[in-house]
């Protein structure tokens, strides 16, 4: 009898190892992903000054615009520094999030300001800038995808019976899903015949 206590007691140790160690494991996935949204909005933040700069030549009496723009990506930069000390972080993914948001914001309104300047639309440097955000912008959303489809497993993986348990012992707290709003996404496609 007490033979099969023990080997109860080892097969419920190494059961509960296993767990520990698949938590982990997706909770370092999570992280990971993280970690490829981090290369790539840093892209974006990086772009917006050059944007800018080009920009401002064109729009010198439109000061507002542009400031708003440098303001939210240096909003946007100090998220997502502090979401990356700490993926796990409900209030730091959120708080990116909404920095993200008013990023692409002040973004959208540029652009629908440069449409009023065909010198600024037609300039070969703000062509290529735009392209170049447009592509980090997907590049974005793809990453996004792939975080929150890790944060997601790595959420399943802690919230299943009996795993639930072992997470909230040893403080794998849930984490939060990236959302930022696509503005392309948002707004209905405006149609003209005439």
């Amino acid at each position: 009898m007490g033979l099969v206590i023990v080997v109860l007691l080892v097969v419920l140790v190494v059961y509960l190892i296993g767990v520990y160690n698949r938590l982990v494991t997706a909770r370092n996935g999570a992280k990971n992903a993280f970690a490829q949204i981090d290369v790539q909005l840093t892209r974006r933040h990086d772009l917006v000054p050059n944007l800018v700069e080009v920009a401002r030549g064109y729009l010198q009496h439109e000061r507002a615009t542009l400031e708003a723009v440098i303001n939210a990506r240096a909003q946007a930069v100090s998220g997502l520094k502090a979401a990356a000390a700490n993926p796990a972080s409900a209030a730091a993914v959120e708080a990116l999030a909404g920095a993200e948001n008013q990023l692409s914001s002040a973004l959208g309104r540029l652009f629908a300001l440069a449409e009023a300047y065909p010198d600024l639309k037609a300039n070969q440097t703000m062509m290529q800038l735009s392209e170049e955000l447009t592509s980090t912008e997907n590049k974005v959303a793809f990453a996004r995808q792939a975080y929150n489809d890790a944060v997601m497993a790595y959420n399943n993986t802690r919230e299943v019976f009996p795993n639930n348990f072992i997470a909230a012992n040893f403080d794998f707290a849930p984490m939060l899903l990236l959302e930022i709003e696509d503005a392309a996404v948002r707004e209905p496609p405006k149609v003209s015949f005439g």
